[in-house]
């Protein structure tokens, strides 16, 4: 039996591998998983994507399916509620920030036709691909990310810095830094 190599990261558990295996760096066009993606890196900051990840179901129930228009709309009830959900991460600005930044969603859904649109235009439509051999050499923070990041916080969004951006590109596939020895590398290269 053929052993499959994998980035190392993501040979924590069986949530880790799936998530790899099948979702990240697969170039992402659908704006409510954007949405998604949004809320769950701000969630993130300062913690692990693991532990995001073991509550994802639960954020999705918590925030309606990720849908931003309903999100947008979400008042003191909908916080407490949030607030006092173990289910998600309980940090009162990061629920603030993600009601936030659902209306700043729709807004520049409003002004680019699709937020898919908006955040695929900094990179000409087209994935950065990357030719990594060890974790090492993979940045947190690139000049992209920095003006993705600044034009995000521009148009009001928070939980949005260079880092939270790069990540948010990595899951994303606008940036494929998948190692080059990974077998998820060339299949996302076909997803281009």
């Amino acid at each position: 039996m053929n052993e499959v190599f994998r980035c190392p990261w993501a040979e924590v558990d069986k949530l880790y591998i799936e998530y790899h295996d099948t979702e990240w760096g697969v170039p992402l066009h659908d704006d409510n998983i954007w949405f998604e993606f949004l809320i769950l890196e701000g969630a993130q900051a300062g913690l692990s994507w693991h532990t995001v990840l073991k509550k994802r179901e639960e954020y999705r129930k918590a925030f309606s399916g990720f849908d931003p228009r309903v999100v947008s709309k979400y008042g003191e009830n909908e916080i407490t509620k949030l607030v006092e959900n173990p289910g998600i991460i309980r940090n009162r600005k990061k629920i603030h920030s993600a009601i936030n930044n659902a209306k700043r969603f729709i807004q520049i859904q409003e002004e680019y036709g699709t937020f898919d649109s908006y955040v695929w235009s900094f990179v000409n439509n087209k994935p950065i691909i990357n030719t990594w051999k060890s974790l090492s050499e993979i940045p947190s923070v690139t000049e992209k990310s920095v003006e993705i990041s600044r034009s995000l916080r521009e148009k009001g969004f928070t939980f949005v810095g260079p880092k939270i951006v790069y990540a948010l590109m990595e899951a994303t596939g606008i940036v494929n830094d998948h190692l080059v020895g990974c077998f998820r590398y060339s299949e996302v290269l076909r997803c281009n």
